[in-house]
């Protein structure tokens, strides 16, 4: 009960924060909120408008949670979604002749395999020089950023186009709809099966329970037998396949081509979603929802009353500040 408590805590001390700023600027906090809770939840569209803006967060929170456990702060989960997202929307525009049973796999797969690569030199600086994978992941963000904006304003340009997209996927590279007309897909069953996989894996096997350990205390599981650099490394190529799994996702499911400034931060909300979640399986799906109410109402409140959507990321901000606190104080406590 009072870990539960604990998990909460960054997301209650966030509404107290938001409601002194709306009370400040004459909003009624409680009116304001309500009004959130019926844009995200109230009704069938509304619901599913949510647990869209949540798909991408399910899996670059998990990719987050993925290293934490193991004991790595990966912070490059941003730049494998830029990577993955382009290559799907490469592949899917590429080889639209393909059936769609073909391409889909093909454009998820390589996706997911160029998020891994991503991760490979970070996680081999981690393991063979003791390189703060913080630093490396973090600078690595701006370089996969650069390289994508690089080339979608320069040779994967759609021709004619004033902005800088690659050209639509073709309609047989489009992930299912789940409940037309509304944007809900296929990405988000992904998602939120590779989450229960994520559990089930964690608990009952093996090398969840390996990834654990070493993540409480590599020099203990060193002690006992256990390899805590391969699992290190295999815990960072893990984080960025699914980061490059999640921009795929986003790019078959939603956006349909890769544009400039093609993640709005999902890779480094996804470090809150973990943080908050405390690496469980049931917490990176409720945090996700959660951030993914808060995307989805903040859009549509504008349209019902004067509440400026800067609140929805004062609350976000919030909850990442006191899910990192949260953490930090939790570390020295262990130390």
């Amino acid at each position: 009960m009072a870990a539960r408590l604990n998990a909460a805590a960054p997301f209650a001390l966030a509404l107290l924060i938001g409601a002194a700023v709306l009370a400040a600027t004459g909003h009624d906090p409680l009116a304001v909120y309500r009004l959130m809770i019926e844009e995200a939840f109230g009704g069938e569209r509304r619901l599913a408008a949510t647990l869209t803006a949540a798909t991408p967060l399910l899996l670059t929170g998990l990719a987050a949670a993925v290293a934490f456990r193991a004991g790595v702060f990966n912070v490059g989960v941003e730049g494998c979604f830029y990577l993955g997202g382009l290559v799907a929307a490469v592949v899917g525009w590429r080889f639209g002749d393909w059936p769609a049973a073909l391409l889909i796999p093909a454009a998820l797969l390589l996706a997911l395999v160029v998020g891994g690569a991503w991760m490979v030199l970070p996680g081999a600086l981690r393991v063979r020089l003791g390189v703060d994978e913080v630093v490396t992941t973090l600078m690595l963000n701006f370089v996969a950023i650069g390289v994508t904006s690089w080339l979608v304003n320069g040779p994967l340009l759609a021709r004619g186009s004033a902005n800088s997209a690659t050209p639509p996927i073709a309609a047989s590279a489009e992930l299912p709809r789940l409940l037309p007309p509304t944007s809900l897909n296929a990405g988000f069953l992904i998602s939120l099966a590779l989450v229960i996989a994520y559990g089930f894996w964690g608990r009952l096997t093996v090398g969840g329970f390996r990834s654990r350990l070493v993540g409480l205390n590599a020099r203990f599981s060193r002690a006992v037998g256990l390899a805590p650099d391969r699992v290190v490394f295999g815990a960072m190529l893990a984080s960025g396949a699914l980061g490059g799994l999640a921009g795929g996702v986003h790019a078959l499911g939603l956006v349909h081509r890769f544009v400039a400034g093609f993640s709005p931060g999902y890779g480094f909300t996804g470090i809150a979603i973990a943080l908050l979640a405390r690496n469980s399986a049931l917490g990176v799906a409720l945090a996700a929802v959660l951030f993914g109410a808060l995307t989805s109402a903040g859009a549509n409140i504008q349209l019902f009353s004067d509440v400026p959507i800067e609140i929805v990321e004062i609350l976000q901000g919030a909850v990442m500040i006191f899910a990192v606190a949260q953490f930090g104080r939790r570390g020295r406590a262990v130390a």
